[in-house]
């Protein structure tokens, strides 16, 4: 979870979103020689302070990516990208050391602008592949669970792949805390009316690079940026993948009342977006409850 970065107010930018300003970032590359033409999926993953994860998570990928059979997906066509806030907790070192070991992997140090969705919006407009997957760097998504998204969003009609939690015969992990549960079940039902998607809160999604384009005003400062994406950019058509959702292996959850409070702000601004008729019909909705409840306390307590 990346969701104590400080949130920038710059927009990302994408060329295929339009003309945005950004800061200026560091780059780190892979000295791999790959063109963009071999590349046909981007893994991105938002890192902040989780440079212990960063080789487990990679290492673990790409073995998946070569040991599943019969798959079109594999170390050759697949890229991974860290978009990192400058943690400078070894996070650089560990990915060069990987690409050198010919891993297909860089990062990007953003020295400017925090984030997890201008996060993700960078990296997504940065990757060379068609296909976008986001996955968060604290092992909670299993990187054994990507060829299985990756050829989930590569079939014909496809736009939109979730990871989800909540699939037929998925299990929570034990460990994870009661009230986490809690607050991610209702923020799923807050957003309910917006999108169909078992698990919208989801940070484990992808989506394609031509349905990417169709988004307007991407809002880069709310932390759902998977919901985000998928009411912006007018997705219709979507799979979903069953994962188990571990417990965090290094690092630190990032979980705070601010995530929460930006969470609303933005179900505001997308109901008023998506739905701008049902904030108001919300409100008469409310009103009439409680005159009723008042109306129906008076009437028996005169008995």
């Amino acid at each position: 979870n990346h969701s104590n970065h400080r949130s920038g107010s710059e927009e990302v930018n994408a060329e295929y979103m339009g003309v945005f300003t950004t800061p200026r970032i560091l780059i780190i590359a892979s000295t791999m020689q790959r063109t963009k033409k071999t590349v046909r999926a981007s893994v991105i993953v938002p890192a902040y302070k989780e440079g212990a994860n960063v080789r487990p998570l990679v290492t673990r990928l790409f073995a998946a990516l070569d040991s599943r059979k019969n798959s079109q997906f594999n170390k050759d066509i697949v890229e991974c990208i860290f978009v990192d806030d400058n943690s400078r907790d070894g996070s650089e070192d560990e990915v060069n050391r990987l690409a050198k070991e010919g891993y297909p992997v860089r990062i990007i140090v953003r020295t400017t602008e925090r984030g997890l969705s201008s996060a993700v919006l960078r990296g997504f407009a940065e990757a060379t592949g068609d296909l976008l997957l986001c996955m968060d760097a604290d092992l909670q998504h299993p990187p054994e669970k990507v060829p299985e998204l990756l050829e989930a969003l590569d079939a014909d009609s496809t736009e939109f792949v979730i990871g989800t939690r909540y699939g037929e015969g998925v299990e929570i992990d034990k460990d994870w805390p009661l009230h986490r549960q809690i607050i991610s079940k209702t923020a799923r039902l807050m957003a309910r009316p917006l999108t169909p998607l078992s698990d919208p809160m989801t940070g484990f999604f992808g989506i394609r690079k031509d349905v990417l384009a169709r988004g307007q005003n991407i809002n880069n400062v709310g932390f759902k940026i998977c919901l985000e994406l998928y009411a912006k950019c007018r997705c219709k058509r979507f799979a979903e993948v069953p994962f188990s959702f571990g417990v965090r292996v290094h690092g630190e959850s990032k979980l705070t009342g601010a995530v929460i409070v930006k969470y609303i702000q933005q179900l505001k601004e997308l109901y008023t977006d998506q739905m701008p008729w049902f904030l108001p019909a919300l409100f008469v909705f409310l009103l009439v409850a409680v005159f009723m409840f008042f109306y129906l306390a008076k009437k028996v307590l005169m008995g």
